[in-house]
């Protein structure tokens, strides 16, 4: 990498930029539409470099590749093409037939690195998943976080291996027959390390998020902003051979040109797509309740191709579990879960408790593939104060329920790390703040949004606390050890009935029954398969359709052998949880 090199930015606001290396400045010469450019001999490839603007600084390169001196310090120049690829004709299989497991790379492991993740993606294998979802990597404060205030998008956490770990992580996943999703962060920026704002105008005061200031989507030199975004995801897609994107809470995007950015990016997607030969998926997290973001663009739609779906979740987990506050009190009932797997979304332009209005949107001949469903996700887990997982929450039956309808069920599952096995270890919010103002801010600020639900302020874990990260790591002993191999192994099987059986392929939503008014048990069908769901405190008898009893097989079943085939009914234990095929 030595010798001539060019560096360009992105910077209409300074009357002056200048490139720092080493102990050399050089002034960069102002070019059309605010880009600044310079050439200088590079004979150092270990050395950093930044930017002066107007005299101040110098401040990292906004699309730095690597920041080994964390978010303050000098960028250092990656070679994209120097890693040599083992497996560079991989394809990621279709969306619509995946199985997902979402996970934090610093607690999946002890050691919290790629390097240590991929050492552990047999287990993966071995359960059946088909996609292995990260959560954000790109450069955040500190060494340990979410990943959700990260500031260098350009750049790859250093903590957890830098550019080149992740490239081995991706092609370690891509040996195993995985495919790689990877989730970013486009609707804001952290506030440490936050430098964007000198150089031009990246956020907007026209608009407010729940973390800070609104991406520049629509405003003056919007142009160069959505570039900078769009550019930023075909990196990930092509430098790093990533499948697919998850977005975050795009609904916090404030867009409101003729071309919304989700409809432009999901064009640029498709066009690298064609370009790379290889399939790329665009997820996104949306609470909007609206089928136009996952209709494609020449439907009039915004194109992503699946998005997350919390109305199944909340209807799932506010049953299992009784659970009754905040965005739960529109959930709880029986129904809910069932309107759910009948029509995508609870709330398809009905009254919702929670937001005090009408929410949604029906959402009509969609395809459940275009919805993802999980019983956990780094969310619902770590947005609780202790980060409980639903194993403290619900019985052993109604956990193996829950997996049940998210494995069995039209959408396409998400499972989070540890799940599976039901790990002990929470999934706590935790930060490595280095500036002190700010990390005071975050706990305190934590301490007080569940003040506001009755928590005492000393049994909410600090997030600044390493201890509230250390608690969070994955225990890879539980897995071979009883009760987390039981319920492993239920696990496995469901997987594998979803991946094997024909009728699980099936993208249409299912035939469900239920005794309601009494709300004591579910039947979900979808062909020949149905899972038969108790969740009364009673046995119950639940009606079979004439002739079907002597061709019905009980494939598995909660507590186990304890489910019964009569001439009119199949019964159920209470929490109990029966799968059957009908033969013939």
């Amino acid at each position: 990498m030595s010798g001539p090199r060019e560096f360009r930015v992105w910077a209409p606001i300074p009357d002056s930029v200048s490139l720092v290396h080493g102990d050399t400045t050089t002034a960069m010469e102002r070019e059309a539409g605010g880009w600044w450019q310079a050439w200088v001999e590079w004979p150092d490839p270990s050395e950093g470099y930044g930017f002066l603007v107007d005299g101040e600084g110098p401040f990292p390169d906004p699309r730095a590749r690597w920041q080994p001196r964390g978010v303050h310090g000098l960028s250092r120049v990656a070679d994209p093409d120097g890693f040599e690829w083992r497996h560079p004709d991989f394809r990621a299989p279709p969306l619509a037939s995946a199985v997902i497991h979402e996970l934090h790379v610093g607690t999946f492991t002890p050691e919290g690195t790629f390097d240590a993740a991929a050492s552990r993606l047999d287990h993966l294998v071995d359960l059946g998943v088909t996609h292995v979802e990260l959560m954000p990597v790109a450069q955040f404060p500190g060494a340990r976080g979410w990943g959700y205030d990260g500031v260098h998008l350009y750049a790859v956490h250093d903590a957890y291996g830098g550019p080149d770990g992740l490239r081995r992580f991706v092609d370690a996943c891509h040996g195993a027959g995985l495919a790689v999703l990877l989730d970013v962060v486009y609707n804001h920026l952290g506030p440490e390390g936050n430098y964007l704002g000198r150089f031009g105008p990246y956020f907007t005061d026209a608009y407010r998020t729940p973390w800070g200031e609104a991406i520049n989507l629509d405003g003056p030199g919007s142009d160069e902003v959505r570039r900078f975004l769009v550019e930023n995801a075909c990196m990930w897609l092509e430098e790093y051979r990533i499948d697919g994107l998850r977005l975050d809470a795009v609904h916090a995007f404030f867009d409101r040109s003729a071309t919304h950015f989700l409809e432009e990016l999901s064009e640029s997607v498709r066009r690298l797509g064609r370009r790379l030969a290889r399939p790329l998926v665009l997820i996104a997290e949306s609470d909007l309740n609206d089928p136009r973001v996952v209709t494609p663009v020449e439907a009039g739609g915004l194109g992503m191709d699946a998005q997350w779906s919390d109305d199944f979740h909340h209807a799932l987990h506010a049953l299992l579990t009784g659970e009754q506050d905040g965005y739960y009190a529109d959930f709880g009932a029986l129904a809910d879960v069932v309107t759910a797997l009948e029509r995508g979304f609870v709330h398809a332009g009905d009254y919702s408790k929670h937001r005090e209005r009408r929410h949604g949107r029906a959402f009509r001949e969609l395809r459940p593939s275009r919805l993802l469903g999980y019983l956990q996700n780094h969310d619902q887990v770590g947005n609780r104060a202790r980060g409980d997982r639903i194993t403290s929450l619900a019985s052993p039956g109604r956990v193996r329920i829950g997996a049940a309808l998210v494995l069995l069920g039209p959408f396409v599952p998400l499972l989070f790390q540890g799940e599976a096995w039901g790990a002990t270890a929470p999934f706590l919010y935790f930060t490595d703040l280095t500036d002190p103002e700010l990390g005071k801010a975050v706990s305190e600020g934590r301490r007080g949004e569940f003040g506001a639900f009755g928590w005492a302020p000393e049994d909410v874990p600090d997030p600044q606390d390493p201890s509230s990260f250390r608690r969070s790591v994955l225990d890879w002993d539980e897995p071979g050890s009883p009760p987390h191999a039981d319920l492993l192994a239920w696990y496995r099987r469901l997987v594998a009935l979803r991946r094997n059986h024909p009728d699980l392929a099936d993208d249409r939503m299912p035939r469900v029954r239920t005794d309601e008014p009494r709300e004591h048990w579910l039947v979900m069908e979808r062909g020949r398969i149905a899972l038969w769901c108790n969740v009364g405190s009673e046995p119950c008898r639940i009606p079979l359709d004439p002739g079907t009893a002597e061709g019905l097989e009980i494939l598995m079943d909660y507590p186990e052998g304890c489910a019964r085939v009569h001439a009119d009914a199949v019964e159920v234990p209470p929490d109990g949880v029966a799968v059957t095929l009908l033969r013939g």
